[in-house]
């Protein structure tokens, strides 16, 4: 985990939190979305959800980020 939460991985949280926040849904909605919105949308997630994690797929699958929120994530994670 130390190795992802450097300054990269801090702007990548912040973004998801402040994107998350805007469309009042847990930040794991978000970064299920943008990763299916994404290239690697292509592939499976290849995930074994709890029925609690079960909403956030829900809530992703139903999320439409704008184009902003897209860039604001994009940019935070860029290297």
């Amino acid at each position: 985990m130390g190795a992802y939460l450097n300054e990269r991985g801090r702007r990548i949280l912040k973004a998801l939190d402040e994107v998350s926040a805007a469309h009042r849904v847990k930040p794991a909605a978000v970064a299920l979305a943008w990763l299916m919105r994404g290239p690697l949308s292509q592939h499976q997630l290849r995930a074994q959800p709890s029925v609690e994690q079960l909403a956030d797929f829900v809530s992703a699958a139903r999320l439409k980020l704008s184009r902003d929120d897209v860039e604001a994530l994009n940019t935070a994670s860029a290297y």
